[in-house]
């Protein structure tokens, strides 16, 4: 007589030998839906295809480097706007969003456990498909179901879809950093334009009198007989002209009073009244060369770089969909019709699920799903190789244009001095009876235009110093890496 255990064991197994028969023919099978042939990923740019030397530093950039601007009304407009600006809580939410997505990735890769409670009063028909003694009557029903599901990773899919949304929390993170970067820069850069326009207003107030001087001489030489009505008809207009350049700067003014204000995320009028001195704003050094390390402290190029990964794995997860997605599950519970017989020893129900999914002929659909994630994975180097050059040029520009403003800037020196000395010599001709007023004021002309351009000088080398701190990536370190650890 052959025993209960020999049956069981007899039978247990015939069903894994049934299993590993079915899993050798779907790996057997699995070749009918094909990947295709291998794709080719376009080159990816490096420091030396920029132009930038392996050698060499590009410089460091403080992590708040408008500090060294000497500024501290500036330092709290920046630190305002760091906290207040629209544009950057929408990054900020960016990221969130982004890393919320890589948790779930990471929570969907695991066993799944659950438990189900449900009860149910129900009146059943007499004439379906239920016989009797339910049929006609009403009864309650009673489900308690505990369940585990597992889908192993054979295949890389899952890791690679972890992978994938940690590199785009990860790029997010960096766009992050990036809009904070260049929201600070700009902050800096309309605070120097602002107190540019402050300066230029001072030197036409000069100019505007110095026009109602020569007017006012220009009338008493008419009444001595020195002058005719046409030198006091020029005199005349050259007053509302001085006047409609300072009006034209009471605007410029105002309007950058408004950007500043709206930057720093305050009413636009916030800052009215506000005047910065450009004079007293310092400037920052800068390196004189660039370094293959600029790559590594821009970040949105390190955002870009992220988002290769992601498109990476996004073209492993199409290709494990070629693969079979094996899928366990298993439950255990209680059901019972009649809540007075839910918890009897014979309501309990046990039961295991295995699944095996693979594609066989799906009409190309894979095939292209994989042709777009390679696509994907294209156009983000594509992105990338053009960041990397705009990020080279950026701070190759910045740094060329700080050497030639120095340059005009110590011959605009000279010329200054030059206009400022023959000012002075008129002055003491003019005092020593040798020389007409007139003399001094057209010398006076000099001056003030060498005063504009210097002005403007001093304005350029300091908006570009700002400029070259953005374009070292105004001190942000990547910290990026910490994300992985956020998900777990």
């Amino acid at each position: 007589m052959t025993s209960p255990t020999r049956h069981s064991t007899e039978g247990a197994l015939l069903h894994l030998t049934t299993l590993a028969a079915a899993l050798a023919a779907a790996l057997l099978l699995v070749a009918c839906a094909s990947p295709g042939p291998a794709h080719t990923p376009l080159a990816t740019s490096t420091a030396q295809t920029a132009g930038l030397p392996p050698s060499g530093s590009a410089g460091t950039a403080p992590a708040q480097w408008w500090h060294a601007l000497g500024d501290s009304t500036l330092d709290a407009l920046v630190q305002q706007a760091l906290q207040g600006n629209p544009s950057l809580a929408v990054s900020r939410a960016r990221l969130a969003q982004a890393l919320a997505l890589a948790q779930v990735r990471e929570a969907a890769n695991g066993p799944q456990a659950g438990l189900g409670i449900d009860l149910n009063r129900q009146h059943y028909t007499a004439h379906g498909l239920i016989p009797a003694p339910i049929a006609g009557n009403s009864y309650s029903t009673g489900n308690i179901q505990a369940s585990l599901n597992w889908a192993p990773d054979f295949f890389g899919q899952h890791a690679a879809e972890l992978e994938a949304a940690l590199g785009q929390a990860r790029a997010a993170q960096a766009d992050a950093a990036a809009a904070a970067n260049q929201l600070a820069a700009l902050v800096a850069r309309s605070y120097v334009g602002l107190a540019r326009l402050g300066a230029q207003r001072t030197v036409a107030e000069r100019a505007l009198a110095q026009r109602q001087e020569q007017l006012e001489l220009t009338r008493q030489r008419l009444n001595a007989g020195l002058d005719s009505k046409v030198e006091l008809t020029q005199s005349q207009g050259a007053v509302p002209d001085a006047r409609t350049q300072i009006e034209a700067l009471d605007e410029q003014i105002t309007l950058a009073r408004h950007q500043l204000a709206v930057l720093t995320g305050q009413a636009p009028n916030a800052l009215e009244g506000h005047s910065p001195a450009l004079a007293a704003l310092q400037s920052p050094p800068v390196p004189d060369a660039l370094g293959a390390d600029l790559l590594g402290r821009r970040p949105d190029v390190a955002a870009a770089r992220w988002r290769i990964e992601a498109a990476t794995q996004g073209v492993a997860v199409a290709r494990s969909e070629f693969y079979p997605n094996i899928n366990l599950a298993a439950f255990v519970g209680l059901n019972a019709v009649g809540l007075d017989r839910l918890f009897n020893a014979g309501s309990r129900q046990i039961g295991v699920a295995p699944a095996l999914r693979l594609p066989l002929f799906d009409g190309g659909r894979l095939r292209a799903q994989l042709g777009g994630r390679q696509a994907e994975l294209d156009a983000a180097i594509a992105q990338y190789n053009g960041l990397v050059l705009d990020a080279a040029k950026e701070a190759g520009d910045a740094i060329a244009s700080l050497q030639s403003l120095q340059r005009q800037q110590a011959l605009q020196d000279q010329a200054a001095a030059s206009a400022e000395k023959a000012y002075q010599f008129a002055q003491e001709r003019y005092r020593a009876g040798l020389g007409s007023y007139l003399v001094v004021l057209s010398t006076e002309n000099q001056v003030l235009a060498q005063r504009r351009l210097g002005v403007d000088l001093q304005a350029r080398q300091l908006d570009t110093r700002i400029a070259l701190m953005k374009a070292l990536g105004g001190g942000w370190i990547d910290d990026t890496a910490t994300l992985a650890a956020a998900t777990h």
